[in-house]
């Protein structure tokens, strides 16, 4: 049971509907935790929410119809700050776990690398703890894995999947276009590829840099 016998209400964000019925099991195995809804968009969470029966939310960052569930997350925190969230999602993206935290998520699950059982993240953060990978996912680009990139060139990539122009990018980094361009030539050198198009490619459809969410 819960804090003083308490069975907590959880609502499920998921579009994935085999990790829907995987997470639905976990909770009908749990004698602490009572499954209240599951659906598929986070722009409708809040709508859920305010049943009143939702103890924690368990959303996904890429929800259906393309919707964001961090930005959802952040605003079912605003409106509800008693309601736990955990942040899920199978993307190695770098910056979710920065906005997740930027939001006030409560802690974060990566579905097929988890390191904690989701029922113990679960537990932990109905105790008040926020419950956070210790590291990232390591993801291979072309030659190179993900965690030799260096912050600043993970913050040129995410601008060149943005379509930012060179100019721009120095800008909104406050640095030179020589500069930009200097960590542009080392990331072709150490990934390996010809074109920055073709490292940009790469990038998105290994899902390490999602701009949209």
């Amino acid at each position: 049971m819960g804090e003083e016998g308490k069975v907590y209400g959880v609502l499920v964000v998921e579009d994935s509907r085999i990790v829907t019925n995987a997470l639905k099991a976990r909770i009908q195995e749990s004698n602490r935790y009572r499954l209240i809804d599951a659906i598929e968009n986070a722009a409708n969470a809040e709508i859920a929410c305010m049943s009143g029966k939702i103890d924690l939310v368990l959303m996904d960052v890429c929800t259906a119809e393309d919707e964001s569930g961090l930005k959802y997350a952040e605003k079912l925190k605003k409106e509800y700050p008693w309601i736990k969230v955990i942040i899920m999602t199978s993307m190695p993206e770098h910056s979710f776990i920065e906005k997740a935290r930027e939001g006030g998520c409560d802690s974060f699950w990566y579905k097929e690398i988890a390191e904690t059982p989701i029922l113990e993240v679960m537990d932990r953060t109905m105790k008040g703890e926020k419950v956070y990978p210790t590291k990232l996912p390591e993801i291979v680009i072309g030659n190179i894995s993900s965690d030799k990139l260096t912050d600043r060139e993970i913050e040129i990539l995410r601008c060149l999947t943005e379509g930012k122009s060179h100019s721009v990018i120095a800008h909104e980094t406050g640095i030179s276009e020589n500069t930009v361009k200097y960590h542009i030539k080392n990331l072709l050198s150490k990934t390996g590829y010809s074109t920055t198009m073709q490292m940009v490619v790469e990038v998105v459809n290994k899902r390490l840099i999602l701009p949209k969410y």
